[in-house]
């Protein structure tokens, strides 16, 4: 069995900072490299630092971070805690550790009696380090882009006196030791020009020399090294009949002791991506500004924030692959897909010139939950894709028995503006999920939205309006002509208006907003309130007014966004297999009739049942009394409240009827609501799908998909916008509102009324003035 090895950075003397989301910094100080393994003892090791750092072993502390946790020190006291750090850093080559002393203890470091370095990997090449800067070399290839260079300087500002005492050097190149044997000599082998290019720039950093090439092509390469007068050489060639790089021969000595490094050095892009991609992988939120200190601290090379930007864009790519191989894989993707999941639709469209257009997924599970458990009634909303290629995410969903979010289908497409992108969703989602029964739709009005919904499904569908939409609407036409306090009170009063069960209701609402604005109360009659307004409204929405039900899914894009496409795909699709494997673990172990979330809101009406008087009338007509006196028709499943119908639960004055009559409410329940028929939901589960690279051996490509056409500008993106929230009232944002003239849009000090006033007689002095001549 294989000892698990690892370089643990010992770093003592410096200090922490806290920065602002609460990770923790390290800065100043020394550093030693130890080798550590599994075999390790703390004592050994304790022993070693308590050498090198002047502390006794005795009062030591010795803690490190968890891998993407900057928050948190854990400490190392006995073997176990050494043996779980080197198995939590099992996929890195080396670990940060920092020592210092207990509380209480005046022990310092003996600089003094520092050795210039005490790793346990010193080699031939400190000496050189020792009595020079290191540099690391400019690849001179004519066959690389310069726009793929990012220009870097090296920190000369060290003498060897620093060195000798042991090191910001030390500190700032501590990484770079285990790149010293990259390049062991001839016969050595690699797998590409590009592994070979890579390993040997690695292994000039290490050593502390800068070189240039002499001749590159596909196959054979030469170097040398940069200072004139140097003789150390290599040359590279392709194994024949092989796709295998090999070095055929090598000059290893130095005469110029790395001065050519003293002039500074350019280094790919590529290869900083190389350097953070491992710690991407383990902290996929690692930022460009601690990217930027990291390479400073470790490598002496300043970089600025583009350049690290773009440097994690490389890494990212390498990690995730290739945003344009993505693309390419998409037929297969969909394949796998449909015989992974049978029953399942994923299907995809190009423009004429093989572009990526549009790409839909319904997976088997969500198609039989929709149809065996969920209300007919649809969520439509869209989401800005922020990723190297812009598009939208074209969502449709569902809301179980639970009022929870249910997933029932959603495409990726290029471009947000394009009306045919809706149209071309909901066609997919009839085929996908066929239901004999009308739909109601919540979502945008839209004209493009509103004209697909008909077309696809003709009249037998319901479009509600999103309340949220309607209210921003509002709320912009008004912007400007009224105050933050008075349009905020339209808003809530159309809100109102939209709840209202009764017509009476809904006048008094609309009412209220003429007496703020006549010209408000006329935008609000000509909005199509059939639409939105419960006591208008056709169909059946069972109290839900807004088309932001997918929060769950939001979240859940914010995680994948940035991925390639078929990448981003994949995750929601495990996001929604872990949802739909919880619910039926979750549900199979309730005991009630109804589902939780229900159970309780009937018990809420049967609390509020107990105080009315209930009056027979026919067998199936009855009339209650409480703070007002409705008429329940329990044959009809209805009440003059208009509550039972608009949720699909009895409310208040029906419970009082069947507790009067011996009735039990759950007979009177929807069918969406009972436990059993969230089981059905759930009943169905999505299978993995393999990665797929593209064709095999022998396969052609059917197809070919290439990205769309517009990219997201270079750089870094802007601001995300915010996901959108449950529909709400804090949409209104305070406008700033002169304290002197209430005018909006300018403040006292601006205010030209203010200036106009100053610069007349005051009102009262006017009659005054009038009556001389």
């Amino acid at each position: 069995m294989s000892v698990k090895k690892i370089i643990a950075i010992c770093q003592s003397g410096g200090e922490f900072r806290t920065e602002n989301d609460g990770s923790m910094s390290y800065s100043g100080g020394e550093a030693y490299a130890v080798d550590l393994d599994t075999n390790t003892q703390v004592t050994d090791f304790k022993q070693d630092l308590a050498e090198t750092f002047g502390y006794s072993a005795d009062n030591m502390l010795i803690k490190y971070f968890l891998p993407g946790n900057r928050k948190t020190l854990i400490m190392i006291s006995k073997d176990k805690d050494l043996k779980r750090m080197i198995n939590f850093f099992s996929d890195a080559d080396q670990v940060d550790v920092f020592v210092m002393p207990q509380e209480g203890s005046r022990a310092a470091p003996n600089v003094s009696n520092m050795p210039a370095s005490r790793s346990s990997r010193t080699t031939v090449s400190e000496a050189v380090l020792a009595s020079s800067p290191v540099g690391t070399s400019h690849i001179d290839n004519p066959n690389i882009n310069e726009t793929d260079s990012l220009d870097m300087v090296i920190d000369n500002t060290m003498s060897p006196l620093t060195f000798a005492l042991g090191s910001n050097w030390e500190k700032q190149h501590k990484a770079a030791t285990q790149w010293e044997n990259t390049i062991t000599g001839v016969e050595q082998r690699f797998s590409s020009f590009a592994e070979f290019r890579e390993a040997l720039h690695k292994f000039s950093i290490a050593h502390g020399f800068r070189y240039k090439y002499k001749k590159s092509d596909s196959h054979r390469v030469s170097v040398k090294c940069k200072s004139e007068g140097c003789p150390w050489r290599i040359y590279v060639s392709r194994l024949p009949t092989t796709h295998l790089i090999r070095i055929k021969k090598m000059i290893p000595e130095h005469t110029c002791n790395g001065a050519a490094a003293k002039a500074g050095y350019r280094a790919t892009k590529g290869w900083v991506g190389n350097i953070i991609k491992e710690k991407l992988r383990v902290s996929p939120n690692y930022r460009p500004k601690d990217i930027v200190a990291d390479i400073k601290r470790e490598y002496g090379v300043q970089l600025n924030y583009s350049q690290a930007w773009r440097a994690k864009g490389i890494a990212k790519e390498q990690l995730q692959g290739s945003y344009k191989d993505a693309y390419s894989q998409l037929p297969f993707f969909c394949q796998k897909i449909m015989e992974t999941n049978p029953g399942s639709l994923a299907t995809f469209a190009t423009k004429e010139d093989s572009s990526f257009h549009r790409f839909f997924v319904s997976f088997h599970a969500s198609i039989s939950g929709f149809q065996q458990g969920c209300r007919p009634l649809l969520f439509l909303d869209d989401i800005p894709l922020d990723a190297k290629y812009q598009g939208t995410l074209l969502i449709a969903t569902a809301a179980d028995g639970d009022d929870g979010v249910f997933p029932l289908a959603f495409a990726v497409v290029d471009d947000e503006t394009d009306d045919g992108n809706w149209f071309w969703f909901l066609s997919q989602l009839k085929s996908a999920a066929p239901i004999s029964q009308p739909i109601t739709f919540v979502a945008n009005f839209n004209t493009g939205l509103k004209d697909s919904i008909v077309n696809v499904f003709g009249g037998e569908c319901f479009h509600a309006y999103c309340l949220r939409y309607i209210a921003e609407k509002l709320n912009n036409d008004l912007k400007g002509r009224f105050s933050h306090e008075a349009r905020r009170l339209m808003v809530q009063d159309l809100y109102s208006a939209a709840y209202a069960p009764k017509l009476e209701a809904f006048e008094q609402c609309a009412q209220d907003i003429k007496a703020i604005s006549p010209e408000a109360y006329n935008w609000v009659l000509n909005s199509e309130p059939q639409h939105w307004a419960n006591v208008f409204f056709d169909g059946t929405r069972y109290n839900h007014m807004t088309s932001n039900f997918g929060q769950l899914f939001y979240s859940w894009v914010s995680d994948a966004v940035e991925l390639p496409i078929t990448h981003m795909i994949d995750v929601l699709r495990g996001k929604l297999m872990e949802l739909i494997y919880t619910r039926r673990v979750d549900s199979n172990r309730w005991t009630t009739t109804l589902t939780p979330s229900m159970e309780e809101k009937l018990k809420s009406e049967a609390s509020k049942a107990q105080s009315f008087q209930v009056l027979p009338s026919q067998s199936s007509i009855f009339e209650v009394h409480g703070e007002a006196v409705e008429m329940v028709d329990i044959s009809q499943w209805d009440c003059s409240c208009k509550g039972w119908q608009l949720t699909g639960l009895p409310c208040c004055h029906a419970i009082a009827v069947f507790e009067c009559t011996g009735r039990s409410p759950y007979d009177y329940c929807s069918r969406y609501f009972m436990a059993e028929s969230y089981r059905k939901t759930y009943g169905e589960s999505i299978y993995p799908v393999p990665d797929v690279e593209g064709p095999l051996d022998g396969e052609e490509m059917a197809i070919i998909v290439t990205p769309p056409p517009a990219k997201r500008p270079p750089g870094k993106p802007g601001r995300r916008a915010k996901l959108k929230q449950a529909g709400s009232l804090e949409l209104i944002r305070r406008q700033m509102q002169c304290s002197k003239c209430k005018g909006l849009g300018h403040n006292k000090k601006t205010c030209k009324e203010v200036e106009a006033i100053e610069a007349s007689p005051a009102p009262e002095v006017l009659p005054i003035l009038d009556g001389i001549s």
